[in-house]
């Protein structure tokens, strides 16, 4: 799947099946149900770099950045400077 496919799926009532729980945060994140793809991400495993970075974004997009740091930090990431736009994209390319 490309993100444009991604993209396109978002008209959608729900995720595609079959669907990763890192692609339906970021899904559900998209579709502005912050507190769904927070829910999914507490779910991936903390030793999960993914999940810390979805985490991080998260919690970057909430507003509250020093949990994102920590979050940041667990993923390897650095703290990242760009607009959540673009840092949505990165992740969901990423995980595709």
């Amino acid at each position: 799947m490309t993100i444009d496919e991604f993209k396109a799926t978002l008209s959608g009532a729900a995720p595609p099946a079959g669907m990763s729980s890192a692609l339906q945060a970021m899904w559900q994140d998209a579709r502005g149900r912050w507190d769904v793809a927070h829910r999914i991400a507490q779910d991936i495993p903390e030793a999960d770099k993914t999940g810390a970075w979805i985490h991080a974004y998260l919690h970057r997009k909430e507003g509250d950045l020093g949990n994102a740091g920590y979050w940041y930090s667990r993923a390897g990431q650095p703290v990242a400077q760009d607009s959540l736009e673009d840092e949505w994209t990165r992740i969901v390319t990423a995980l595709l």
